[in-house]
């Protein structure tokens, strides 16, 4: 017996759709198995309610309430069921596209209202106090942690672009770096004097630390650890970021994605235009990179009370 006909009707759609996901659409590993799980999830809760030979045809949407019940039932928070109501929609878009159902009935539930968080920004004194004070009491490898720091937060980049830089992608004659996002999807940000220089200092100690057997080495930041050298990971970067930070004095929950928001909120600061921020951040729509004027409203609200004449 296949592993299809194992499966009941709602969950060989499930396989399929990830299958698509999977081959189609280069959805990052993270994305796979966080769509994976809330499928899976929902694929059970239909199963074990209506039977294994639910048809997705007689979905409907108080069935997919229902099943949220549940997750609130679980003393999953708001943020979780939102993110379970995604993955349903998206599925149930998949399945009206193809023509498997006439709607996408997960259209016509409600996300849930999420409170507003947003993130902690260090000012730009204090990132320019970290980024100009790595050295080896703080650091294990100052030039190649400098260089960390100006990309983060000199270029706005994620961290997964980060370490997925190589050398090949620093475009000295242009000032740019070639990052790769998110969906594979490519752009160029631009290279500041600052990283520019953090960079020259850090490659010659980086090609001194390589041997002959490893000189063809493409991975821009590395990782050095008993068992020789590799490409730098993510959370070795997380980990890197958070000592530098709390050795400044900033907070324990300072991270590799808050230089990513502090780079898109002190440009907005000092007057850049909203739309060449989403360009430099590669997001996709602007009312995602639009989170970052809700980051300043305290400075606007500052600036009202203190300069209109109705204000005070």
């Amino acid at each position: 017996m296949t592993e299809a006909n194992t499966l009941s009707a709602v969950h060989t759609l499930v396989h399929e759709y990830m299958a698509v996901l999977t081959n189609e659409r280069a959805a990052s590993p993270h994305t796979l198995r966080a769509y994976q799980r809330e499928l899976d999830a929902f694929a059970d809760f239909l199963t074990a309610n209506y039977g294994a030979e639910f048809s997705v045809e007689k979905l409907e949407h108080p069935q997919i309430r229902a099943y949220l019940g549940t997750l609130y039932e679980r003393g999953l928070s708001k943020a979780s069921v939102a993110r379970a109501l995604a993955s349903v929609r998206s599925w149930c878009k998949w399945l009206a596209r193809t023509g498997r159902v006439e709607s996408n009935v997960a259209a016509l539930v409600a996300t849930p209202k999420l409170p507003k968080h947003l993130p902690r920004v260090p000012t730009i004194e204090q990132m320019n106090g970290m980024v100009e004070h790595i050295d080896k009491e703080i650091a294990a490898w100052p030039a190649r942690d400098s260089v960390i720091f100006e990309l983060l937060y000199g270029c706005g980049i994620r961290n997964a672009e980060l370490v997925g830089i190589d050398l090949e992608d620093i475009h000295w004659a242009n000032e740019a770096i070639l990052v790769r996002g998110k969906g594979r999807k490519e752009r160029y940000v631009p290279l500041g004097d600052a990283a520019a220089l953090s960079l020259r200092q850090y490659l010659p100690e980086r090609s001194a630390k390589l041997d002959a057997a490893q000189k063809s080495a493409k991975a821009l930041l590395l990782n050095l650890h008993l068992r020789g050298i590799g490409r730098l990971t993510t959370r070795s970067v997380g980990r890197i970021v958070k000592r530098v930070a709390m050795l400044r004095g900033l907070s324990a929950d300072v991270h590799p994605h808050t230089l990513r928001h502090a780079f898109g909120t002190h440009m907005l600061e000092e007057g850049a235009d909203l739309r060449a921020i989403q360009e430099l951040l590669g997001h996709e729509r602007l009312s995602t990179t639009q989170r970052y004027t809700q980051l300043t409203s305290t400075q606007l609200t500052q600036v009202y009370d203190r300069t209109h004449p109705r204000a005070r």
